[in-house]
Parts: structure tokens; C-alpha cells; sequence
């Protein structure tokens, strides 16, 4: 892998895990069940995607 393969794996990484934040944030601050349940699905997905970009290196 080349080192610029490595920088976009690593800002892939860097933008994932900020998404996950920002849903882990909107899943504990949000009050509707409805929309509770959106995030805790969105945050499961980014999980997927950055456990699969790790599993890259």
C-alpha cells in the first residue's frame, strides 16, 4: 500500500469516527424515541464502515 493509499485510509478513519462521535453525542442528547433509534442506527453503520476501513491496515 502506498503512503498516499495510507493518508486516505487514515482521513476515511479520521471523518468516521468524528461521525460516530457527533451520533454517539445526538444519541444520548435526544429525548424522541423515534429519532433516538435513527441515530443509534446511524451510529451502528459508521461503526461498520470505520471497522471496515481499519481492517484495511
Amino acid at each position: 500500500m502506498s503512503p498516499k493509499e495510507l493518508n486516505y485510509i487514515e482521513d476515511a478513519l479520521g471523518h468516521e469516527k468524528f461521525l460516530k462521535t457527533q451520533c454517539q453525542e445526538a444519541t444520548q442528547n435526544l429525548q424522541d424515541p423515534e429519532l433516538k433509534a435513527c441515530a443509534q442506527q446511524l451510529l451502528q453503520k459508521h461503526q461498520q464502515i470505520f471497522d471496515s476501513f481499519y481492517n484495511l491496515v
